[in-house]
């Protein structure tokens, strides 16, 4: 490979949101002209957490709206692979393989498994959820991906990932790079009900795809500070959504700097600083619209983007696991088995 490669991906359990954006999407827009990409669409990850027959039964609808999101957000087709991770059989081969590398109290110690398993309402953890980092790991390592741009929540992941790579190289032999972690600049943002990150899930997330109406209904009924009753009481802006999605989106830093100040000196209302945030959040957006007219009206391009880079990542990672099942040793004992086979069966024809 004369250029290192980088994969990245989400699980299509819907549209993306401005939280996947400056979690990881801006990174990979950013990254991805620099290296060789490849972008997973994760339904075997889904499965983790969303697994009714009508969850998979949407998977290709939203592999196409996810995938529409991304080229939308800037990512150049003609320098990304999309794959389809449940279309490539080998990666659960390379799963089980790399499962035997890392322990289970070491993966309990994965923060957000817990966190993910409590959102899906599970009272108990699968054990897919509990192996999510290992799968993850033969995602990254199956493409010999040397860089991992991520969100927070994933950073843990990436970090098991590279001490399997470790452990795996240690014991036979140099075979996996061990991958980079680039984390995002702004690693999460608050949903605009102010009680958690926003997610497709808790319904409090601003999509990529959402029209100028849809974000002005949005950013009104934000959460703000709750003290405030009058706009001529001073308010608060550290942990004010609508502070911090103006300091993420709005690029006009002077009139974010004024807007603080008349805040907090109880001298401008919210309806005004979140008209404000209405409109940097629209500018924001409106390249991002215009891009996706143009995708959408190619009809077949993103359905063909994901068939032609599946087959392209089956082959590759079809080579990587011919490597490692030769640097296990494997390759060799089916041989060993097989040639003893075959002597067995041409004595057998001589003894007649």
């Amino acid at each position: 490979m004369s250029v290192a490669r980088m994969l990245t991906g989400d699980r299509p359990t819907g549209r993306l949101h401005l939280g996947h954006y400056v979690g990881s999407i801006a990174n990979r827009v950013r990254l991805h002209q620099r290296y060789e990409s490849f972008f997973i669409i994760a339904d075997l990850h889904m499965l983790t957490t969303r697994n009714s027959r009508e969850d998979v039964g949407q998977v290709s609808g939203n592999a196409r709206d996810m995938v529409t999101d991304i080229l939308a957000a800037g990512v150049d087709p003609a320098r990304a692979t999309f794959y389809l991770q449940s279309a490539i059989p080998e990666v659960g081969d390379l799963n089980t393989l790399l499962q035997n590398l890392v322990t289970v109290p070491r993966l309990e110690r994965v923060p957000s498994l817990k966190d993910m398993a409590r959102d899906a309402g599970k009272e108990e953890m699968p054990y897919g959820l509990l192996g999510y980092p290992v799968l993850q790991a033969a995602d990254i390592l199956c493409v010999k991906g040397r860089v991992v741009p991520v969100g927070k929540d994933n950073a843990a992941h990436v970090e098991v990932t590279r001490e399997i790579a470790r452990r795996f190289n240690h014991l036979y032999g140099e075979v996996f790079p061990v991958p980079e972690l680039i984390p995002a600049e702004t690693p999460t943002l608050v949903g605009t009900d102010g009680q958690a990150k926003m997610s497709k899930s808790r319904g409090n997330s601003i999509l990529l795809s959402d029209d100028p109406a849809a974000v002005r209904r949005k950013v009104m009924s934000m959460y703000t500070d709750p003290n405030r009753v009058r706009a001529d009481v001073p308010g608060t802006v550290e942990g004010n959504p609508v502070f911090a999605y103006h300091d993420v989106f709005n690029p006009d830093r002077a009139r974010v700097d004024e807007l603080k100040q008349r805040y907090r000196a109880g001298r401008v209302g919210d309806v005004e600083v979140k008209e404000q945030l209405v409109a940097a959040v629209n500018r924001f957006l409106d390249p991002i619209r215009e891009r996706r007219a143009e995708i959408e009206a190619d009809r077949g391009l993103v359905d063909q983007l994901i068939v032609d880079g599946t087959e392209r990542t089956r082959r590759e990672v079809h080579q990587t696991l011919v490597e490692v099942r030769r640097a296990m040793g494997l390759t060799g004992a089916y041989q060993q088995l097989r040639r003893r086979a075959e002597r067995a069966r041409r004595t057998a024809a001589t003894a007649v």
